[in-house]
């Protein structure tokens, strides 16, 4: 049984600088996908002749929550223009993918179980009472066609049998029926076991295999949390000992693993895609979720306030297919990219650079994060993510002011109609803890019994900037969640061209980013020195980021990896000194676009 029940947008509302980011993100290709990309504005799904099978429920994945939370009708009315053609389209049998009879056995239904978890948060955020019965007719025709070998899991829907059970939780706590059972043991048996092929991620291969596909990996993490109830199995925490393995072998500073498309080893200048970061998210924060276990929750920090920024511009109007730690460029390749199996493009901040499920999926991040804000059991509530927003649940109503993860002070105002516990998660780095101004001892929980009236609570604790070690004598700075990094200065060009009937135009065109200052340092053995800015319009502002680290670096002979003349070498050359120590402003790695962030220390 899960230990936490996430609320849904009827309960949670942004405010502070998470409103600004998904308002952001609502002014930015997101909340313009349907008006400007053909493969949502034209498509199959709703009637049309362009793509009908993973973008526009990927879209509607994070468009959904995204309209909701911020409560805006515009948005809201044309999610529902989505899903009322989706509906309408639903054949008698159940059958809801845009797909001709004769077509299904060899139509991938990975589209089945992406659109059955889009109609379920739908449902969560809308209570549209046509929701629960749609989604019975599909998963009940699923059923009868697995059941009868009319079709089998293949492809993608072999590799993320998991993603099914988001609807099939909801269905069996509504119906109870035993078919839903039956389905979900049809699902595990044909599905992918990933523990069957660890193997294969040990290094990595010039080839691309659904096994070692980074996006496939970012959502098998939670498979056992979501599938384990209804397959009456026991839970075994068998995403830390897949974690751990890909860690191991192809772990980032950002908590992710490298997949440029597929496992790249732990090489600072592979990449990881974009849609793995959104996925990765969201199986942590369904892990912590089910668990309670604050590692997935803390990892899931890291990855949101570094890796998810960092690949969007900060308009949101463009992003990347792959993000790279050391990155100090931004160009097409000319010749063989140095990524395993995506395209030359794949590191361009562009609409759609490499592959277009990026663009589509991307969006799932910010909105689903804002929704991990606060978990509740009984009568207990927790403040699960310190990020600022406001709770109304069944008479009690928490505001949580907060600029974290920039600083670490928590106002929480409590108003009470009955008495609760308030419970709020107090992270492994913290330091020198207070509660309403009096120290108390370090603890990973923190409870108060909040009888009914108003009330206040007031949470501090600092964090230290330090080094962690990266492969191949390389360092990362960090501090509590934020990772930093040297930001390299850039100039930017704009693309605009159409490609395969795709426009690319302003602001949705493609960027360049091309260096305009130096990006061969090493760190030098120095204090780290944090210095906050305050949090702005934008909150990962590239141009004024937050708050800073300043320590001393020095350039060294570095060097550009073999073959390539806007990539930096794996490992430098040389860690000698060319020049004397001088002050650094290191950049949270969310605030840079092109960065230096796995360094050597110069002795």
């Amino acid at each position: 049984m899960s230990k936490w029940q996430l609320y849904t947008t009827q309960h949670i509302k942004p405010q502070g600088w998470l409103r600004r980011q998904l308002e952001i993100q609502a002014r930015g290709l997101s909340g313009n996908l349907d008006l400007v990309w053909r493969d949502v504005r034209d498509s199959a799904w709703i009637g049309g002749d362009a793509e009908g099978w993973e973008r526009v429920p990927y879209w509607l994945d994070g468009f959904i929550p995204l309209a909701y939370l911020l409560e805006d009708e515009q948005l809201i009315a044309r999610a529902k223009k989505y899903i009322n053609a989706i509906l309408a389209a639903q054949r008698p049998d159940g059958w809801i993918c845009p797909c001709a009879e004769e077509d299904i056995p060899t139509y991938d239904s990975w589209a089945v179980q992406l659109i059955g978890k889009v109609l379920t948060v739908y449902y969560q955020c809308s209570g549209d009472d046509r929701i629960p019965g749609a989604l019975y007719r599909i998963h009940k025709n699923y059923y009868d066609l697995l059941s009868s070998s009319k079709i089998q899991l293949f492809k993608w829907g072999k590799f993320r049998w998991f993603e099914t059970f988001i609807a099939l939780d909801m269905l069996y706590k509504m119906y109870g029926e035993e078919w839903i059972r039956k389905l979900a043991h049809i699902l595990r048996e044909q599905g992918a076991d990933y523990a069957s092929f660890t193997d294969r991620w040990c290094r990595y291969l010039n080839k691309w295999t659904f096994e070692t596909h980074i996006v496939n990996l970012g959502m098998m993490l939670k498979y056992e949390a979501v599938s384990c109830d209804l397959l009456g199995e026991e839970y075994t925490d068998r995403a830390e000992t897949l974690r751990v393995l890909l860690d191991k072998y192809n772990g980032t500073p950002t908590e992710l693993f490298t997949g440029d498309e597929c496992l790249a080893g732990l090489s600072p200048i592979h990449g990881t895609e974009l849609c793995a970061v959104v996925e990765q998210m969201y199986s942590y924060e369904l892990l912590y979720a089910y668990t309670g276990d604050k590692k997935w929750a803390e990892r899931l920090e890291v990855i949101a306030f570094n890796a998810l920024p960092a690949t969007i511009s900060d308009d949101m109007w463009a992003h990347q297919y792959v993000q790279l730690s050391n990155q100090i460029d931004c160009r097409r390749f000319p010749g063989k990219p140095p990524f395993t199996t995506n395209s030359a493009e794949s590191h361009v901040f562009g609409l759609e650079p490499n592959y277009g499920c990026c663009t589509a999926n991307f969006n799932q991040g910010w909105p689903k994060l804002a929704l991990s804000a606060f978990m509740h059991s009984g009568d207990t509530i927790l403040s699960a993510l310190p990020i600022p927003s406001v709770l109304t649940d069944h008479g009690v109503r928490i505001s949580l002011s907060t600029d974290y993860p920039f600083n670490n002070s928590f106002v929480y105002d409590i108003t009470a109609d009955r008495p609760f516990t308030l419970k709020v998660r107090v992270p492994s780095f913290a330091e020198g803890l207070t509660v309403d101004g009096e120290a108390v001892a370090l603890t990973d929980m923190l409870s108060f019994d909040i009888a009914p009236g108003k009330h206040t609570v007031s949470i501090s604790y600092e964090a230290t900037p330090h080094m962690i070690s990266r492969p191949y004598g390389l360092n990362t700075v960090k501090c509590g969640s934020l990772l930093f990094s040297l930001p390299i200065k850039y100039n930017t060009k704009l693309l605009e061209y159409v490609k395969k009937d795709v426009e690319r135009k302003f602001p949705y065109c493609d960027y360049e980013h091309t260096p305009a200052s130096d990006w061969n340092y090493g760190y030098c053995d120095s204090p780290l020195t944090l210095e906050r800015r305050g949090v702005g319009d934008v909150p990962f502002s590239s141009e004024q980021p937050p708050l800073v680290v300043k320590t001393q670096t020095c350039h060294i002979d570095w060097g550009l990896e073999e073959g390539y003349e806007t990539l930096c070498a794996k490992i430098p050359q040389s860690t000698a000194p060319l020049d004397a120590p001088a002050e650094t402003e290191l950049y949270p790695y969310g605030c840079t676009k092109l960065r230096m962030t796995e360094l050597p220390i110069v002795k």
